[in-house]
């Protein structure tokens, strides 16, 4: 039997009235940080930076395929690693299906990871996907966005702070903006939990009575798998 408090439809609805209004600001709040996100300061892009994707070889400039706006999810697949991280995986599988989307506002998105050509499609193949997903390893793209690290660079930051653990590429987001003339423009990047905003059942999982349930694992994202390795699911 359930430990959880339950009233009366009257005060479920008087409690849910009250939560609302909290749900309420927290859009408007998250409304004025995306505006204060989006006012930020651009860097401009001057190094050159080239990509092995299907279509070969392919600029920075190249990738935003027509659009003035291009975001780059930064997979973790080290040149060296087996697979991917299956929590990249699982942003993936959460953002496969809205590229076509984000085309018709100016968007292209894609991944960059390390590792060669040949592993990203065997593993798109294997689970599916339909997104771009592009090679940086003869680039210094991902170490530029501090999403790859070199051994031993005692200067390496992750998240804006100093790097403290030993993984030679970590997750992000990079934003990217092309002008009419062709400048090409750093607008944002965001690492860590600031990847959270992305994955769409995560927020699921919040409107659930268990939440994320993850408090009692050995790190927040020990349940997650490739998804074509959990158990089937019944009918």
């Amino acid at each position: 039997m359930t430990t959880h408090r339950v009233v009366s439809s009257q005060d479920w609805q008087s409690a849910r009235r009250q939560l609302l209004e909290k749900e309420k600001a927290f859009t408007r709040a998250r409304d004025e940080l995306s505006r204060e996100r989006r006012q930020l300061p651009w860097e401009r892009v001057d190094k050159d930076y080239a990509f092995e994707t299907p279509a070969g070889k392919q600029t920075l400039a190249e990738l935003f395929a027509g659009r003035s706006q291009l975001v780059v999810y930064h997979f973790m697949f080290g040149p060296d690693w087996e697979a991917p991280c299956k929590s990249c995986c699982f942003w993936a599988d959460n953002f496969n299906g809205i590229v076509a989307h984000l085309a018709q506002r100016d968007v292209t998105m894609l991944a960059v990871s390390r590792a060669p050509l040949a592993k990203l499609e065997a593993f798109k193949r294997r689970l599916g996907w339909s997104f771009k997903w592009v090679s940086s390893e003869d680039s210094d793209f991902n170490y530029d966005y501090d999403a790859s690290f070199r051994p031993g660079d005692d200067r390496a930051q992750y998240n804006y702070a100093p790097k403290t653990n030993k993984m030679s590429d970590l997750v992000g987001t990079s934003v990217f903006f092309r002008d009419a003339d062709g400048g090409i423009y750093h607008t944002y990047s965001c690492y860590a939990r600031g990847v959270d905003m992305l994955n769409t059942a995560y927020h699921y999982l919040d409107l659930v009575p268990k939440g994320r349930d993850e408090d009692d694992l050995s790190y927040g994202q020990a349940w997650v798998n490739y998804r074509d390795r959990y158990a089937p699911e019944s009918a």
